[in-house]
């Protein structure tokens, strides 16, 4: 063998052991920025490379910039900028085909925008060539690979040519595929927003109503606990709608085909609770006539809602935490054992952890209960839900009542989202059932609502008499619905009411009402859009 034979076997050696080096690190990871630095600083290493450079087209701008570079600061990296079929690069771009220039100092196409090669140049007087090979994805050219090495005529520029331009198509099948897989990524986002989506419509028109953040936050929970089979704890205020959310759970789960059995447990007294839960025989006590499955069996494959779960006693705990861990109890008066397959949901509005601490709670019970919990604000803190929901409460008892509620006027809306809510939605539903039928005249006006929601006068004294009271609150409303209906207009709400200006200037000002707030936006008299009572 000749010693240019040689030669040419150890270089090959040498190539297939760096494109399969290369290889190996492209398949390391989609995210090409993890891998291109790694890339050109073996490309330099294993080819004695001065430089090596990333170059990607900007399709929408046409401009080719460096994405990655070995040898170059981040300053010389920011000048290296090409419009297409500018420069050497620009032209690789543009043709599509890889350039050798031998001597970068003799050649003018060569722009040199880096300010590297020709200060190179100068200092060490010697030579440097320039090899720019396309990054094409099938016949379209997405940007350039690039090396600098030091000129010697010993070299075989052809062969660097050869080389490069396999890594740029290796390179070229690693963008294909992080694009594909950024693609699929994406496909999948989307797919998973739009479930989620169809999700949160489904709770929307399952009666949770409302437009608060807090209750988004709830009906995310939801989203994420439903397909499981995950006991859940759901806590909050009476009235704040736990018996709802328990529902939209079970509706959007693998059981929802199979039964939902709902049970308070503060509604039953002791010596009930327990064959209502579990069932009984014949004859297991007095007034037992005929033996019957209790809630527990009537629930099987299926979901159970133990309301109030807080005020069970402690002997009937101890066979509640039986069935959530061996999900298995007998029926009162038999020695047979039921084998149940049952969801539990359960619902408090009292404070477990202090029930515990008094020893009126199991802990053990507790903590089987409390594997996933939610909590629901009270209306107070969801403001934001107060006008969608009475509004769909309008809807409810428009329909049931035959009555043809069309809005809310600005003082109801008022004392509307200025109550404190002890009672929650469920007292809010009755209001709104109340309003709607006092209203005569297809608007609610703030003498429908209860007295608990009246307020007193803007200067802070109440006044006195019944009859005193509903006159002030009707001129207080008819002057507030004529502003918005005239946007803040004095003049013509006085017109509209009858009324000369000055008088309407009085009027307004005992009421304390301010005109501008009907100039800057129209009020949104009611939203059809419950977190509803449970």
């Amino acid at each position: 063998m000749s010693a240019q034979t040689l030669k040419d076997a150890q270089r090959e050696i040498r190539e297939l052991a760096l494109l399969f080096d290369v290889t190996q690190l492209l398949n390391r990871s989609l995210n090409l920025g993890e891998v291109v630095d790694p890339l050109l600083q073996m490309l330099a290493e294993r080819m004695g490379m001065l430089r090596g450079t990333i170059t990607i087209l900007n399709r929408e701008t046409g401009e080719l910039t460096i994405d990655a570079a070995y040898g170059l600061s981040s300053e010389e990296r920011a000048r290296g900028r090409y419009k297409l079929g500018e420069g050497v690069t620009g032209q690789v771009v543009q043709s599509g085909q890889p350039t050798v220039v031998p001597r970068v100092s003799e050649d003018p196409q060569f722009l040199d925008r880096t300010r590297t090669r020709r200060r190179d140049i100068a200092r060490d007087r010697k030579e440097i060539s320039f090899i720019c090979v396309p990054i094409k994805i099938g016949e379209e050219t997405i940007g350039a690979l690039s090396a600098d090495r030091l000129f010697a005529d010993d070299i075989a520029c052809t062969e660097d040519i050869r080389l490069l331009s396999i890594i740029a198509s290796l390179l070229a099948q690693a963008v294909r595929l992080r694009q594909a897989g950024q693609e699929q990524v994406r496909a999948l986002a989307e797919e998973n927003l739009r479930l989620q989506g169809e999700l949160l419509d489904r709770l929307m028109h399952h009666r949770l109503i409302g437009n608060s953040s807090a209750l988004r936050s709830v009906l995310q929970q939801v989203q994420q606990v439903a397909p499981s089979s995950a006991t859940v704890l759901i806590r909050g205020e009476s009235g704040v709608g736990k018996e709802l959310v328990a529902e939209a759970i079970h509706c959007n789960s693998p059981r929802a085909s199979k039964p939902f059995v709902k049970i308070n447990c503060a509604a039953l007294p002791e010596n009930i609770i327990e064959s209502e839960l579990f069932g009984h025989e014949k004859g297991a006590f007095t007034g037992a006539v005929a033996a019957r499955k209790g809630r527990f069996e009537m629930a099987h494959n299926g979901t159970i809602f133990l309301d109030e779960i807080g005020d069970l006693s402690p002997a009937t705990q101890i066979k509640l935490l039986r069935v959530l861990q061996e999900r298995e109890f007998e029926r009162l008066g038999s020695n047979q054992t039921v084998a149940v397959d049952v969801r539990v949901l359960a619902a408090t509005n009292r404070s477990l952890e202090g029930l515990m601490r008094d020893g009126k709670f199991r802990e053990d019970l507790y903590y089987r209960l409390n594997i996933f919990p939610i909590f629901i604000p009270p209306l107070r803190e969801r403001k934001p839900d107060i006008l969608p929901l009475a509004d769909h409460f309008i809807g409810k008892y428009n329909q049931a009542d035959h009555k043809q509620v069309q809005r809310i006027c600005q003082t109801a809306l008022d004392l509307l989202v200025n109550h404190h809510w002890p009672g929650n939605v469920r007292e809010l539903e009755n209001c709104m059932e109340r309003a709607v039928l006092l209203a005569t005249d297809g608007v609610i006006h703030g003498y429908h609502l209860p007295p608990s929601l009246q307020q007193a006068t803007a200067s802070g004294s109440a006044l006195s008499g019944k009859l005193e009271t509903m006159l002030h609150t009707l001129e207080q409303e008819m002057i507030t619905d004529a502003l918005q209906a005239h946007h803040g207009n004095m003049a013509a709400a006085a017109r509209a009411l009858g009324l000369t200006e000055r008088i309407m200037g009085l009027r307004i000002h005992r009421h304390g009402i301010d005109p501008e707030r009907f100039k800057r936006h129209r009020v949104r008299a009611g939203c059809r859009g419950e977190l509803g009572a449970g």
